[in-house]
């Protein structure tokens, strides 16, 4: 075997005919994480509005921060994660990529959703809000 061959990048195309599918399934993986990543960004987002909204009672704003707080938690992990995966380059330009993508529409607002009275909710709460 030539050091060539020894010092040579990984390459999946010089593994064998599995390689393709082995290619395949990871851009498949890596499309799957950046979804998710996405997905938590709407929610870190959306949660930091509430939380910083005037309409919001202050215990409901205290609730949204604790989540805000594990929603952040969640996404830096996540980000680890797919460095673990794809590597610490990979994981920078993904989180880049969905920095820059992921935007909430100003005009996002919660809708109230009436949760006490007979037909709702268990009569505790004169309001609740939700999306």
């Amino acid at each position: 075997m030539s050091t060539q061959v020894l010092h040579a990048p990984l390459d999946l195309a010089n593994i064998g005919p599995a390689s393709r599918y082995m290619r395949e399934a990871r851009i498949e993986l890596l499309d799957h994480e950046k979804e998710e990543l996405a997905a938590l960004r709407f929610s870190i987002i959306l949660t930091s509005r509430w939380v910083a909204s005037e309409d919001e009672a202050l215990g409901r704003r205290a609730e949204l921060r604790s989540e805000l707080k594990l929603l952040r938690n969640h996404y830096g992990d996540k980000i680890d994660e797919i460095a673990m995966t794809f590597g610490v380059r990979q994981a920078i330009e993904t989180a880049d990529e969905v920095e820059r993508t992921v935007v909430v529409p100003l005009e996002l607002k919660p809708i109230p959703i009436k949760t006490g009275g007979p037909d709702y909710g268990d009569g505790y709460a004169e309001e609740d809000w939700g999306l």
